[in-house]
């Protein structure tokens, strides 16, 4: 099926003309029922309205039993699937109907143009998946030591990714969009790689990107930081532990999508960002503390910790990826 084949195959449309999105939001514990409330609303007020809203409980009978009492007008839904972040983004696209397939973190909150800002990028028929912008709501504060370049450890956009509407590799899990048939053409995320409750792994979206990708070279991935949602960043996640814990997570994963998709597509952006972008934030935090502020020493030597421990996560999980089963789900 080529790119033009399957925007034809997604013809679903409002009344003004734009694609119909369902969104799908994964929820795992009754301890973010308040953040999940609040995605929820944000997604009720957007400025274009959902065709649905999904709720995906991960394997937890009562948060699932309490959704459905609880949250009028959304569809709620099990895990169908092995658990895990996968598994449950699966089991959304399962039960959705709309020609665009959107997903919001359940504690993350829609700017009200979010879903209009993402479906501006499906007029162009080549793009495939447009994600968007997500800044981080810092629960506690933002630690002054805590780098632009590593907002990824929490989930959110980073230095170093464009600052308007670009062609990327791959979007960000807390905010992206598919088009629908790209699942029924491809396949779904692949389990093995994604988050399981709070095992601080990922890289699934990417996995899925790259194969997207490659089964349309003609097809985009689009980034539009107008889009964007913002994501809570509770304290625990702000220390030390959860930094290097995170880096070295992700480490793993990297080698694992290296091995699936190959290093060249796999590690595309990583070597720009190691090369170009890390490089610049040490110096941005030295120059920083030459000019007083201190913090930029801290925030210099997160950036050169977190490279040591994420590349140390990747070198011990080349052994484990070539392990691992070989599959699209």
């Amino acid at each position: 099926m080529s790119v033009a084949e399957l925007d034809a195959a997604t013809p679903a449309v409002d009344l003004s003309g734009r694609p119909t999105t369902s969104v799908v939001i994964c929820a795992y514990t009754e301890a973010r029922w308040s953040d999940l409330v609040a995605a929820v609303e944000s997604v009720r007020r957007q400025s274009t309205p959902p065709l649905e809203i999904i709720v995906v409980v991960d394997h937890n009978a009562e948060l699932l039993t309490r959704a459905r009492e609880e949250l009028e007008g959304i569809v709620a839904v099990e895990n169908g699937e092995e658990r895990g972040l996968s598994g449950a983004r699966n089991s959304g696209i399962a039960a959705a109907s709309g020609s665009i397939v959107a997903f919001l973190d359940d504690d993350a909150a829609a700017a009200p143009d979010w879903l209009e800002r993402l479906a501006r990028g499906y007029l162009d028929p080549r793009v495939l998946a447009v994600g968007g912008g997500v800044e981080p709501h810092w629960l506690a504060g933002r630690p002054r030591a805590f780098p632009d370049e590593f907002q990824w450890v929490v989930g959110c956009t980073y230095r170093g990714m464009p600052e308007r509407t670009s062609r990327v590799r791959n979007v960000i899990g807390a905010n992206m969009s598919f088009r629908r048939d790209v699942f029924a053409e491809i396949g779904g995320f692949r389990s093995g790689i994604g988050r399981v409750g709070t095992r601080p792994v990922g890289c699934e979206e990417t996995e899925l990107c790259i194969r997207a990708q490659r089964r349309w070279p003609e097809g985009m991935i689009l980034f539009d930081p107008s889009a964007h949602v913002r994501h809570a960043v509770p304290e625990q996640r702000a220390g030390w532990q959860y930094f290097t814990s995170r880096c070295y997570a992700e480490g793993l994963s990297k080698a694992l999508v290296a091995r699936i998709a190959g290093t060249v597509d796999g590690l595309s952006s990583e070597r720009t960002y190691t090369f170009r972008t890390l490089p610049r934030g040490v110096a941005r935090g030295l120059s920083d503390a030459l000019h007083g502020d201190v913090a930029g020493l801290g925030r210099a030597g997160a950036i050169v910790v977190g490279l040591l421990v994420t590349t140390t996560g990747y070198l011990v999980g080349i052994p484990a990826a070539h392990r691992a089963p070989q599959s699209n789900r």
